[in-house]
């Protein structure tokens, strides 16, 4: 497996994996309309050129020879705060459990550690059973948040925080 810097242009390989992953990881979390809406919201070209090219986001993808697996965004120094923020991090379904996602944790841990930050930091929806991932990876929750979005919906988030 490899995992490289995606470019702008791979910008759409990022949005379509996110349209394959979501409703898995969401379904039933979120309704339907909710998981529209987001996608939507964070997945657009338009998004996502924003976050990687205003607002400092480096997004990796990971592939096995032709095949994409996963994505995750991530910001060193988020707020001069000497830590690096995992903005994203998702694998197929059908990868998930085979170390895929844990080979892009390690890729940013690393990276971020090089950079000379101190921490990982992440945001997870309370309901998600990556919190569990998380944690078995050496992170702890440090806050619970609820974050408005728009059309009235909430991220019901936790804050996980690991020491690298």
């Amino acid at each position: 497996m490899t995992i490289t810097v995606a470019t702008k242009e791979q910008l759409p390989i990022v949005r379509d994996l996110a349209y394959k992953i979501w409703p898995d990881t969401y379904g039933t979390i979120l309704s339907e309309v909710q998981l529209d809406f987001m996608l939507d919201k964070f997945y657009s070209i338009a998004n996502l050129e924003e976050q990687m090219l205003e607002k400092n986001q480096v997004f990796m993808l990971i592939q096995n020879e032709e095949k994409y697996l996963g994505f995750c965004a991530y910001e060193l120094n988020i707020d001069n705060s000497n830590k690096t923020k995992l903005h994203k991090i998702y694998v197929l379904p059908e990868t998930q459990g085979t170390g895929v996602g844990k080979l892009l944790l390690e890729k940013v841990e690393e990276i971020a550690k090089n950079a000379g930050d101190s921490h990982l930091i992440l945001n997870v929806n309370r309901f998600n059973k990556a919190q569990e991932f998380y944690k078995y990876k050496g992170f702890l929750i440090t806050e619970e948040v609820d974050i408005e979005i728009g059309h009235g919906y909430l991220m019901e988030d936790y804050i996980m925080e690991k020491q690298l």
